[in-house]
């Protein structure tokens, strides 16, 4: 029988409970609290379970979990009697992506949400379909032990795991839908080369991370009163972060600026390093690699190549726009700015005998200038994350689809684009707008994709918001 049914969701963001390192915890009481088992979507997710599995009236359906389903960037929960030295900063960041330590991270978050992954065992159990997508917060599920340690959890018989897949970057619906976690399109998120995404650094293998995963954690797992799953909680303007530091920062992490620099200093390293290291050789020959793309994903060897043209360009191959992320140029501009003052002043003051205060006229004078500088600048973040017309017609023409869904924004959108529907599932993620995590931001939808009352042949599509039932 042919699969009618496919639901979508994406960006759940599964990872490990605070408090899980209380040695290195900022003692504040909203320190990650969205982060802990009180906003677990668990029991929110298992009921969607039963809610599709009852609208296909018994029907098979493909569930697709379309990217971030899994957050390797936030579990910080370390292994008892490792085999393996940690470095120092995985003790305070979490642990770096090799298998080893990736495998330990699955095992951590599917013993946590044991429930959930118990639930769609029972799911596939009834005949249904699951298909998961690697996005970029869970690109280790491209490591293979890592994905033996979903399959080992799931414990499906010989039967049932046969429609169990886990594909490169994309899967094709019906020959009507395209869906893809939508991070290839974003050059501070892709993955660079989801076929072979694995480098040798220092004679290990390691999958070479997008920027804003290293990113979220060198930087946003150590200042934990900002929420990563929204961008207006750590992209604000300098009087966003002025307000912010005042109200919650300065009597419970007043270094944060300190936090922050080394944090992103530790990112440019890391991405840059990444940069040199060897691309691995992997024993098939990419002509089978990409055959088996194909096959997993319900198409063709060419659409998999046509595909691979429309990724982004890398922003790491530009140290100077991330640093422009990082802030670090403005960063730099104030120290060599204030060490130029200094040594004028000094100099000055060995020849005329002024007073050392003078040092803070000229520092005055620059306020206006630097503020003018660091207004001027936008973030490129967000601009990256809006639909593109133009994309989403190429990918519709190479794939021969009519639909396109992603995930990756945390937007839930429908619409249309010429002859192009385009939906987005948004975010099961505990995104607030605010630290008490009183303000929650639009979340729990899927998309349905049915067959049409009028024509059978013919699917249509719905962006659904999930609602509990009444407990």
């Amino acid at each position: 029988m042919s699969l009618k049914y496919t639901a979508i969701i994406s960006d759940i963001h599964l990872t490990d409970s605070e408090p899980s390192r209380p040695k290195f915890k900022v003692r504040h009481p909203l320190w990650k609290k969205f982060k802990t088992k009180e906003f677990f979507m668990d029991p929110a997710l298992i009921e969607f379970l039963d809610e599709i599995d009852q609208k296909s009236n018994g029907n098979p359906i493909e569930l697709i979990l379309n990217g971030d389903i899994f957050d390797f960037d936030s579990v910080m929960a370390m292994p008892v009697a490792p085999i393996y030295k940690f470095h120092w900063i995985e003790t305070r960041r979490g642990l770096f992506p090799r298998e080893e330590r990736s495998v330990f991270k699955m095992q951590v978050v599917l013993e946590e949400h044991a429930g959930f992954i118990n639930a769609l065992r029972r799911f596939v159990e009834k005949g249904h379909s699951l298909i998961l997508i690697p996005g970029n917060h869970d690109v280790e599920l491209h490591f293979p032990k890592v994905q033996k340690a979903f399959f080992d959890f799931l414990n499906l018989n010989s039967e049932d795991v046969k429609r169990v897949k886990i594909v490169k970057w994309f899967y094709i619906s019906e020959n009507d839908t395209l869906i893809e976690h939508g991070h290839q399109q974003d050059p501070y998120c892709l993955c660079e080369n989801p076929l072979n995404p694995f480098i040798i650094n220092y004679n290990e293998l390691r999958i070479r991370l997008p920027f804003g995963n290293v990113a979220c954690r060198y930087i946003m797992n150590g200042m934990g009163l900002f929420n990563p799953h929204i961008e207006k909680n750590y992209i604000m303007s300098v009087s966003g972060y002025l307000k912010f530091f005042f109200r919650y920062l300065l009597l419970n992490q007043p270094l944060i600026i300190w936090t922050w620099f080394w944090g992103a200093m530790a990112t440019l390293i890391h991405v840059t390093s990444d940069r040199f290291g060897e691309v691995y050789k992997p024993l098939e020959t990419m002509e089978d690699i990409v055959n088996k793309a194909a096959k997993d994903s319900n198409t063709t060897p060419k659409v998999v190549r046509g595909l691979q043209e429309f990724f982004a360009t890398p922003a790491t191959q530009n140290p100077y726009l991330i640093a422009k992320e990082l802030w670090l140029d403005r960063a730099l501009l104030i120290f060599f700015g204030l060490i130029a003052i200094l040594i004028i002043t000094a100099q000055l003051k060995f020849f005329f005998h002024i007073s050392f205060y003078w040092v803070f006229a000229p520092i005055l004078l620059l306020i206006p200038f630097f503020l003018f500088y660091a207004r001027s600048i936008t973030s490129l973040v967000s601009t990256y994350k809006e639909p593109d017309e133009l994309l989403f017609s190429q990918q519709a023409e190479v794939t021969g689809v009519h639909r396109i869904v992603y995930g990756h924004t945390h937007i839930p959108r429908h619409e249309f684009y010429g002859s192009v529907e385009h939906l987005n599932s948004g975010t099961w993620s505990p995104a607030f707008t605010d630290v008490e995590c009183t303000q929650a931001s639009d979340r729990a939808n899927y998309v349905w994709i049915y067959p049409s009352d009028e024509n059978p042949e013919v699917r249509k599509a719905e962006l659904i918001q999930f609602h509990r039932k009444p407990q």
